[in-house]
């Protein structure tokens, strides 16, 4: 039976182990406070009666003799009429009161000193009656005045004395009773010590053993999952205590083995993430814009414009000279401002009449760190999508400054800009986890190398107002050539 209950109790869950613990504990607490009420309750009860009939009597014995016999002198000398007299009052309101004497009372003795003073009640009755009787009919004085003095006034003294033998039993049980609540007052300090000292060693008993039984097997986990902390993917969870506990082994044996899986995957994974950007890196290298640059270097040589052949000879080879860099996906702000520059000149070139661009990054910030191929992108945008769509002169200005926890490099032009619908579109495109639209790729790419690098709150951050102009925000932290993003 014992092994028994010992199998429910390990095999329940953990809010059930909780609740047999508050049981165990308030029962035998609940228990005590019962008794304790309940005896107290009694005796308090019993005494409060006691004390109540006491007083109740001794109101009677003090007022009822002097009242009466002077009411019946009033009647008898006419002051009174029969109407106008007291008497049959005050004879009612003590038959009441020796009535409710009757109910607080448990003494035989004082009941039957109770039956007297009825008895007696009834005889005042009786000499009420004749004394009224004899006033009806008339020159009876002498008669009434020997019946005030003779029968009234004795068992009114006769009341009173029975009265005052009744309050003095009821004070000495009722003394009696204090000493039995004084001696019951001291036993149950007694008991209560008795008890409560049986109550702290079951609630010792239980805080050592409810508690343990329930953190031994969590301290179990605990250490497996250290151990997958370590990176040891070997060690598995075999705590079978606890209906809850149970449950969260298997499931965390499930997740290792998870872990495991994925972490073959992960590496996979990276593998495939490498060829990825090593494709997408070659894929930032427009052919067009090769082909481009190659037919104006022709056209410009056959125009004997050697010197601006020889300049955009020198900005394209620094263009794919930054671009390839020696395979880094990470370079300063000073090498991609000179990959944007190259890029920029060579445009400047081809589109001499419509673009002109500056370049005002603070020197302090070129030492900071950015993904390659970030600016270049973004001022492509603008020349493509801004400048060419809107008539006159373009203006391409690149700009950096310094925030308080991260820096912020800005390409802003004065093309046709962006309706706030068109921008909302944009703006949510950079959001998705795949472009829908191939014009938002470039701005999406950008923005993914730089949350993949340095985390998911810097950025990219776009502004624009139809018909003004675009302003792109690059948003970096502050991590400098000595030190690389992990």
């Amino acid at each position: 039976m014992k092994e028994k209950i010992r199998q429910i109790y390990n095999h329940s869950t953990l809010a059930t182990k909780i609740r047999y613990s508050y049981l165990l504990l308030l029962i035998p607490m609940v228990t005590f406070l019962i008794f304790c009420f309940c005896n107290l309750w009694a005796s308090n009860r019993n005494y409060e009666d006691m004390l109540n009939s006491t007083v109740v009597a001794s109101e009677f014995s003090l007022d009822f003799k002097k009242d009466f016999d002077y009411e019946t002198y009033l009647l008898i000398v006419e002051n009174k009429s029969v109407e106008e007299s007291m008497l049959e009052d005050m004879l009612n309101d003590a038959n009441r009161i020796v009535k409710g004497l009757e109910e607080l009372t448990d003494s035989q003795e004082n009941m039957n000193r109770l039956n007297s003073a009825k008895k007696y009640l009834n005889n005042l009755e009786i000499y009420k009656n004749r004394i009224e009787q004899n006033l009806k009919d008339g020159n009876k004085y002498e008669d009434n005045i020997e019946i005030w003095e003779n029968d009234v006034q004795i068992v009114t003294s006769l009341l009173r004395e029975t009265i005052f033998q009744y309050i003095f039993f009821e004070i000495k049980d009722l003394q009696q009773a204090r000493t039995q609540y004084q001696n019951f007052f001291v036993e149950m300090i007694r008991f209560s010590v008795v008890a409560f000292a049986a109550i702290f060693v079951l609630i010792t008993a239980l805080s050592y053993y409810i508690p343990l039984s329930i953190t031994r097997p969590i301290r179990k986990l605990s250490e497996v999952t250290d151990q997958v902390a370590k990176g040891d993917l070997t060690v598995r969870s075999d705590v079978r205590s606890g209906a809850e506990v149970s449950v969260l082994s298997d499931s965390l044996n499930t997740m290792i083995d998870k872990i495991d899986e994925l972490l073959e995957q992960v590496k996979k994974e990276q593998i495939r993430l490498r060829k990825a950007e090593f494709e997408l890196l070659q894929s930032q290298i427009n052919p067009h814009f090769l082909y481009n640059t190659l037919d104006a270097i022709v056209w410009l040589a056959e125009a004997g414009e050697q010197k601006k052949v020889v300049s955009m000879v020198g900005s394209l080879s620094d263009f794919f000279r930054t671009s390839l860099n020696q395979g880094k996906d990470i370079i300063t702000i000073k090498e991609e401002l000179q990959h944007s520059r190259s890029y920029l000149e060579i445009q400047q070139m081809r589109y001499q009449d419509i673009l002109n661009y500056e370049i005002h990054v603070p020197e302090e910030l070129h030492r900071y760190l950015i993904p390659k191929i970030t600016i270049q992108p973004l001022v492509e945008n603008a020349l493509y999508h801004g400048i060419k769509n809107k008539r006159g002169l373009g203006r391409i200005v690149i700009s950096g400054r310094k925030e308080e926890d991260f820096l912020i490099l800005q390409i802003e032009d004065n093309g046709i800009g962006m309706r706030k619908e068109r921008l909302d579109q944009v703006k949510e495109g950079m959001n998705q986890k795949i472009p829908t639209e191939k014009d938002i790729y470039g701005l999406y790419n950008v923005n993914e190398r730089i949350r993949l690098n340095f985390g998911e709150k810097y950025g990219l951050s776009i502004e624009s107002t139809y018909g003004e102009g675009t302003v792109v925000s690059i948003i970096l932290p502050y991590v400098d050539h000595k030190s690389e993003p992990e």
